[in-house]
């Protein structure tokens, strides 16, 4: 090899290690958090839209409810189901993820804080809750604030091959 192709090698081998670097300056590491793949699954394009008409009869006048569910996407798709656990102050570091996760609390109470909340407002969970997290630039950390394990069960849609998980910088603002 010549001394011009070591010297350009090397310093393409420079460049991307410090973009590689500079993607995760900042963000924030979990502690005293696992996240298990319990299954997980593929799915060609999805595009469902259940429209469910529920009569009630409790009602005096008899008026039907409508439940809808949609989801449409574009494209393979990775299913996972996934055990999530925290420890006792133990926290998730902020993150987001390329799709919505569905979430219910099995055990324990976790906080929820979203990135772009200056107020930096809890979101308390407790055993049999639910919550979404919309993925995309939703950011948030989840964590345990208090003395007892807690854990949740996550379903997660997201793009085929795509990296499940997206750790992020703080966003300066929640003083934990």
């Amino acid at each position: 090899m010549t001394r011009t192709t070591c010297l350009a090698l090397l310093s393409v081998a420079i460049a991307v290690t410090a973009l590689e670097y500079t993607g995760n300056v900042g963000a924030t590491q979990a502690l005293g958090f696992a996240a298990t793949t319990v299954i997980s699954g593929k799915f060609g394009e999805v595009n469902l839209l259940d429209k469910v008409i529920i009569p009630d009869s409790r009602d005096a006048d008899r008026r039907a409810k409508v439940w809808l569910s949609q989801q449409k996407t574009e494209g393979p798709s990775d299913l996972y189901v996934q055990s999530n656990v925290w420890q006792p102050r133990g926290s998730t570091g902020w993150h987001t993820h390329p799709g919505h996760s569905l979430i219910v609390v099995t055990a324990g109470t976790v906080t929820e804080y979203w990135a772009d909340d200056p107020e930096c407002k809890p979101h308390a969970y407790t055993k049999g809750m639910t919550f979404v997290d919309h993925g995309g630039d939703h950011a948030h950390i989840v964590r345990n604030e208090g003395n007892f394990l807690a854990q949740s069960i996550a379903v997660q849609l997201i793009p085929a091959g795509a990296t499940r998980r997206i750790d992020v910088a703080d966003p300066g603002h929640c003083h934990f």
